[in-house]
């Protein structure tokens, strides 16, 4: 096994490994037990999206070899309308965060189910961090309440509450890393 390197998108074949990855974690494509114990994505993004997206805040990878075994997607706030799940998560933003306060959405994180548990999570944020903290003094994204694998997660790599809100039938928290 090559040893796991986290670096940011700098091609197209890159941007479609995303693409599989995330269809794979989709919660139909999971079992019950998976949902529960893996957690999984809520959002299925386009090529053309995540590359404009790209263009804007690089993504971040993990790689093993020429594989990305994980990512978390960086979306500049510019995006706020582009996905209609995530408008409500804006709103929500705009009640919390002072409007001039730059920040960056991590749009959403995924590890391939063999790299899990190996630190490749807290990697990912180490890299973020690392890429985007001169634009941007925080970082906000939001765990579908159900996904409590995902939750945890987060609050171990430091993420804190800004607030828990409803959308869509669903419980949503709205987290942070500064």
């Amino acid at each position: 096994m090559d040893p796991i390197r986290y670096t940011t998108v700098s091609s197209e074949d890159e941007l479609m490994q995303i693409l599989e990855l995330q269809k794979a974690n989709l919660p139909e494509m999971l079992t019950d037990k998976e949902l529960q114990d893996e957690g999984f994505v809520t959002v299925v993004h386009t090529l053309e999206l995540l590359s404009s997206m790209n263009e804007r805040c690089p993504h971040i990878l993990a790689k093993s070899g020429d594989e990305v075994i994980g990512y978390a997607l960086c979306m500049h706030p510019d995006f706020r309308k582009e996905i209609d799940i995530l408008k409500p998560m804006f709103q929500e933003i705009d009640k919390v965060i002072s409007p001039e306060a730059p920040y960056l959405i991590m749009g959403q994180i995924c590890i391939d189910k063999p790299y899990r548990r190996k630190g490749i999570f807290r990697g990912l944020y180490q890299k973020m961090l690392e890429s985007t903290q001169k634009e941007f003094s925080k970082i906000i994204t939001e765990v579908d309440g159900r996904n409590q694998r995902s939750l945890t997660a987060h609050y171990a790599v430091g993420f804190q509450d800004l607030s828990q809100y409803q959308s869509n039938g669903r419980d949503w928290y709205l987290i942070t890393l500064q």
